[in-house]
């Protein structure tokens, strides 16, 4: 259960800060991942933040799994998803270059973007205060 508990608080943390970052950096923060985060031949820390999230995810199911954690399962379902970015960024970065651009500068779809991260990280800390 603590695992669940930290993983939820966790993400949480990271869509909350981001957002906190982006609202803060404003048009920097679209170059700073234009130019340096996300550029265009693909950085080393992609694989290894890849390689993580897939740990990550089999860690997760096989927590889940092993010591029959009460709602784990959904935990798991919502890191796997995180799956269609890591195997995006792995094996179709151009892909995800265009999403990042497209999403980037167009502020409706940024603004979607960012209500979307605010709720999920609101309920995953609700998760790991009240389900695990």
């Amino acid at each position: 259960m603590l695992y669940f508990m930290i993983m939820c608080f966790l993400w949480a943390a990271i869509g909350i800060i981001s957002r906190i970052a982006m609202a803060v950096m404003k048009d920097n923060w679209n170059k700073w991942e234009t130019t340096k985060a996300y550029k265009e031949k693909k950085p080393l820390w992609i694989y290894i933040v890849c390689i993580v999230g897939l740990i990550l995810i089999a860690l997760t199911w096989y927590i889940y799994i092993v010591y029959s954690i009460p709602y784990g399962w959904i935990l798991g379902t919502l890191i796997s998803l995180t799956g269609i970015k890591i195997l995006t960024l792995m094996f179709n970065y151009n892909k995800f270059q265009e999403f990042l651009h497209a999403t980037l500068y167009n502020p409706k779809k940024m603004l979607r973007l960012n209500i979307s991260v605010i709720i999920l990280s609101l309920i995953l800390i609700a998760f790991g205060i009240w389900l695990y």
